[in-house]
């Protein structure tokens, strides 16, 4: 929540400070070694950064003196890996990128920035905060080393306070190596989220230790605490000293709904801290829902008598609850979990993700009906929550690795402390599909103990852990997460442990290559699982006996398939050339697959009809091709080249499919709601693209993705179109990236950095492709073939 603390205009003698600078901007960027001979010699002098302080015996990029001109200019968040060439013989994970163990020049990302600071604040506390690096970082202010975090998903905040020259510059450096993998998926490398600077009182409200207890009722109570730092160094409370406390909750509109003050007289000596509690009791409040995500603004003052300071915090206030026989429950009424797991990742800008592009992708999941995300398998980029908070998307966020030492726990207590003021978080994950431990006791043990740790950080959540089928894991967890239920007994374990509350924490969509209806595996590419029957239990459309099962089933809570979007790494079953997973309902741009249409079918109360497969199968013509109907009409009739082939109900949760001879020509199906026609939709066989239409698909904070559809002289969309697609880039504009949604697509994504070419060129995938650009004045945007 720290992105919320804002400078007050308030009625006060002293001076208010608690402002959170964002330094994304204007950072120097080179590649490093593994070696450290060829890492700009860092690590290789005599006096190196571990053994003096400020290493003023030093030429490494550490060092104030280093001469960066050579390196380029990029702006956080910034992917080092997004323009590293593609290899065969590279990580399976990770994308076949060059990146990891065997590639050491592409594996060290080293960030630098200069950064002035103001002689006016030398009377506050300077504090550096990285939201995320990947991974195993170090990090130095004006050559003081500062230390490092080993986990790409981990927040760091350093105190540089005595290092900083006020009134002058400062150099932040940044070293990131991401040789060794910490998930089996693409995760990028360097700085791929934020970076601030935190300028505040030297007494203040301990940064992420504010948690909020909500007690509904006709006089609903709010119960607020937190802890207060002491950073004034050699100072210590006069005796009989107090400071004040002050709370006050703010609707959207900006008016008060509850205030509270309170008088601090436990107050912390110099370098402690100190806890306080208050209770808020507003007349009445909008609990936060998935149809109404009301949030309110909780405004924190801090006075010691020397100077105030303040914090924002954004929240809302629900109940949410598993019970084991009515499955998740939000503010008392039963709702089924409509959810996807996500990895951070997107075409064009890997896991470097503008806020305002998460957004994007957030809005495409919920046209389909998504109400819930599965964080998988690591904490969150923090504005993806904030987002799910506003959007009303359910979140179970997860811890990275499961275990109960301080690297461990340090990394929960990180998460949770952060993250436990997001009304949209309903449930701590502690871990997913930790083979070695689920046939074993230790992992009851070690979830028991995991299970004590999440309730004393937060007890006013319950806590998950996911199984690929051994049972020990969920015995002590309060959720049970069930890893596909083809792979865990679901219903036994209803009989065997009825008290057990339970959802479906990944499930699989079946999803292939969009657009694609025969294999073409030797190029990366594969048909969807869904048209061919599953060899386990003969079951055809995967992604609809999932959601059968659950939608079933009042008890459990829900599901989360796997995946919303295709992401980079991990292309299973598949290798090389395909780089990229292809289980999303949608692309890696966001494109719809089919089966996209059967979620937006029976998870929204939109009418639908889609069928598939698209009618340019050249090659294909006079073979017998599996006509599908997607919808949510009672009946469906489907016509071919003019001859119907009948009319059908449509069963709940299910689909329809016709058999036809394939010939050019056109379909068409007539959707009837209570026996009357409600829908028609054509599919015709096209001619070749001869124009791209762009299309401005989300514009926000100056950043716009443009989606662009290739079609026919007719002015046809063109499935299978895959001709190069130009933007031109003038009148200002920037391109961050570009992609086409191919999951064997391993050309270049976006300009090499530091350069501003006039215009950039991608291939068109099966009729899409996508620009993600930052056009702050919304200048007109010419895309052609």
């Amino acid at each position: 929540m720290k992105k919320l603390i804002v400078s007050l205009a308030l009625a006060t003698a002293f001076p208010l400070a608690a402002e959170l600078v964002n330094i994304d901007g204007g950072w120097r960027f080179a590649f490093g070694n593994t070696d450290p001979a060829k890492d700009f010699g860092a690590g290789t002098e005599y006096f190196n950064y571990l053994t003096k302080a400020a290493s003023i015996h030093n030429m490494g990029p550490y060092a104030v003196k280093f001469n960066d001109s050579a390196w380029v200019s990029i702006d956080l968040p910034f992917d080092f890996v997004v323009d590293l060439p593609f290899e065969k013989d590279a990580s399976h994970s990770h994308g076949y990128k060059t990146v990891g163990y065997k590639y050491p020049a592409s594996s060290v990302g080293w960030y630098r920035k200069v950064l002035p600071v103001a002689a006016a604040d030398s009377a506050k506390r300077i504090s550096l905060v990285f939201d995320g690096i990947f991974r195993d970082s170090k990090v130095w202010f004006n050559g003081f080393y500062l230390g490092g975090e080993p986990s790409g998903y981990v927040g760091q905040r350093y105190d540089v306070t005595p290092y900083v020259n006020f009134g002058g510059d400062n150099v932040i450096a940044v070293r990131s190596d991401a040789t060794l993998e910490e998930g089996w998926f693409y995760e990028g490398g360097g700085i791929y989220r934020h970076a601030w600077l935190d300028i505040s009182e030297p007494r203040h409200i301990s940064p992420n230790s504010v948690a909020t207890v909500y007690t509904p009722g006709a006089g609903p109570e709010i119960k607020v605490s937190g802890r207060v730092a002491n950073k004034l160094h050699g100072l210590s409370p006069a005796p009989g000293e107090t400071w004040t406390l002050s709370a006050e909750l703010i609707d959207r509109a900006g008016s008060p709904v509850a205030s509270e003050r309170i008088t601090l007289t436990d107050l912390p000596a110099p370098e402690a801290e100190s806890a306080w509690q208050l209770t808020l009791h507003p007349a009445s409040l909008t609990e936060w829902d998935i149809e109404n995500p009301t949030l309110y603004t909780l405004r924190l003052r801090l006075d010691d008598g020397r100077s105030v300071s303040a914090e924002d915090i954004v929240t809302g206030f629900r109940r949410a609850e598993f019970d084991p026989d009515r499955g998740f429950l939000l503010n008392g009424r039963s709702v089924k979990l409509k959810g996807v797991n996500m990895h951070q990742d997107h075409a064009g800008v890997g896991a470097g993700i503008p806020d305002a592009l998460n957004v994007y992708r957030l809005k495409e999941l919920k046209k389909y009906g998504v109400n819930a995300y599965r964080a998988s398998h690591n904490p969150m980029t923090p504005e993806v929550l904030a987002a799910c908070d506003s959007l009303g998307i359910l979140v179970i966020e997860e811890n990275r690795l499961l275990g109960i030492n301080g690297y461990h726990t340090g990394q929960l207590r990180s998460m949770i402390d952060r993250d436990r003021n997001h009304p949209s978080v309903i449930l701590w994950s502690v871990g997913n599909e930790e083979w070695g431990v689920e046939w074993d006791e230790k992992g009851v043990r070690i979830v028991d103990e995991l299970r004590d740790v999440a309730h004393r950080l937060d007890p006013t959540r319950q806590m998950t852990v996911a199984t690929s089928s051994g049972p020990k894991p969920v015995i002590p967890a309060d959720v049970a997460g069930y890893n596909y239920m083809m792979q865990n007994p679901v219903d036994r374990h209803r009989a065997d442990y009825p008290a057990r509350s339970a959802y479906g924490s990944e499930e699989t969509s079946g999803c292939g290559t969009r657009g694609v209806y025969f294999d073409d595996r030797a190029n990366g590419r594969m048909a969807s699982l869904n048209r061919t029957p599953d060899p386990a239990d003969s079951c055809l459309n995967r992604i609809e006996r999932g959601w059968k099962f659950y939608d079933e089933r009042p008890w459990l809570g829900g599901l989360f398939y796997w995946t919303g979007f295709d992401y980079r790494g991990e292309p299973n079953p598949l290798e090389y050339p395909a780089v990229g997973s292809e289980f999303g309902i949608l692309d890696y741009c966001g494109f719809p697959k089919d089966e996209a249409m059967y979620l937006k079918s029976w998870w929204t109360d939109e009418p639908t009809l889609h069928i598939f497969p698209h009618w340019n199968l050249r090659g294909h013509e006079g073979e017998e091709i599996d006509l599908w109907a997607y919808s949510n009409m009672d009946e469906v009739e489907l016509r071919v080249n003019g001859k119907s082939l009948g009319r059908k109900p449509m069963p709940r949760n299910g689909h329809l499919s016709w058999k036809a001879v394939y010939r050019p020509g056109r379909v068409e199906a007539i959707g009837y709601k209570d026996g009357r026609k409600v829908l028609t939709k054509r599919i015709e066989t096209t001619g070749q693209a001869v124009k791209a239409i762009a299309e401005c698909a989300w514009s926000e904070d100056g950043l716009q993705v443009i989606n662009v559809s290739l079609v026919d002289s007719k002015g046809r969309f063109v499935p299978d179109a895959c001709q190069p697609v130009t933007i031109s880039l003038t009148d200002g504009l920037r391109l961050l990236g570009a992609g086409n949604g191919d999951p064997a697509f391993r050309g270049q994504e976006r300009p090499a950095p530091g350069t501003a070419p006039e215009s950039f060129t991608i291939p068109a995938f099966n009729g899409h492709a996508q620009f993600i650009i930052l056009n702050p004045d919304s200048a007109p945007v010419r895309v052609t073939l």
